[in-house]
């Protein structure tokens, strides 16, 4: 069985209980909901809870959800929690609760990159990579080798690597034992420096795949990220209208 789970947890810094923002009229976490659903290659999506205002906020929505622990220190974490109560799960795909507009197509994607048996964990990358992205130490950089697989993980690139670097897009697949395995390791020191899960992988010999897209993403961390994403989805409602009216 092919999962998807987005970990929602409530408490967050910049914005605070940014997953339950309002968002063209209902929390921001229902958008990222609502397109996971529509991916095709996922059999169930679950989103991991933590919080009883969470699941009162959600209560009117036909969502699959599961409380978790409020202790979980990653998204990854609380991902695994899930899984152990479901063992016909064997592709996983962790979907991140602060992308309102995530493409189904792309979730897509990365499972269709488990179809390679030499995958254990995926990502993706992103081919839409400005200079400005470059430049900004919150945009994460992946140097990706000529098998697609990520050689590593960067805020900042100060070296001529630009041919192989791509925006890192924070969605990862897991094969069952490769999430479980990944959660059994401590923080590698690199990702404690850089506060970049993925160097964990890497740093204990577990090769992730990339899989290269030219998706734009929108992820929320701050007020001015949900403001942007609103403005985004009028403009999309306003076409679509104009659309509706040449039918």
């Amino acid at each position: 069985m092919k999962i998807g789970v987005v970990p929602a947890r409530l408490d967050s810094t910049r914005l605070p209980n940014k997953i339950l923002a309002r968002l063209n009229g209902k929390p921001m976490v229902t958008h990222v909901m609502e397109r996971s659903l529509k991916a095709k290659n996922l059999e169930r999506v679950i989103l991991a809870v933590d919080s009883d205002e969470t699941l009162e906020a959600l209560k009117e929505y036909d969502f699959e959800m599961v409380m978790t622990s409020s202790k979980h220190i990653s998204g990854t974490d609380r991902i695994a929690e899930v899984v152990e109560e479901i063992p016909e799960a064997e592709v996983i795909i962790n979907i991140q609760g602060d992308e309102p507009l995530i493409d189904p197509y792309v979730i897509d994607s990365l499972v269709d990159s488990f179809e390679d048996d030499a995958v254990d964990i995926s990502t993706i990358v992103s081919s839409k990579l400005t200079v400005s992205d470059l430049l900004n130490p919150n945009v994460v950089k992946a140097i990706v080798d000529e098998h697609q697989n990520a050689i590593e993980f960067k805020r900042n690139v100060f070296d001529l690597e630009i041919g192989g670097v791509y925006r890192h897009i924070g969605l990862y697949g897991f094969r069952r034992e490769s999430l479980f395995h990944f959660t059994s390791l401590g923080p590698s020191e690199r990702e404690l420096d850089s506060k970049l899960e993925q160097l964990r992988a890497l740093d204990n010999g577990i090769s992730i795949r990339a899989a290269v897209t030219n998706y734009e993403s929108f992820s929320v961390d701050t007020q001015v990220d949900l403001d942007n994403v609103a403005r985004i989805m009028e403009e999309a409602d306003v076409v679509s209208d104009k659309d509706n009216e040449k039918d």
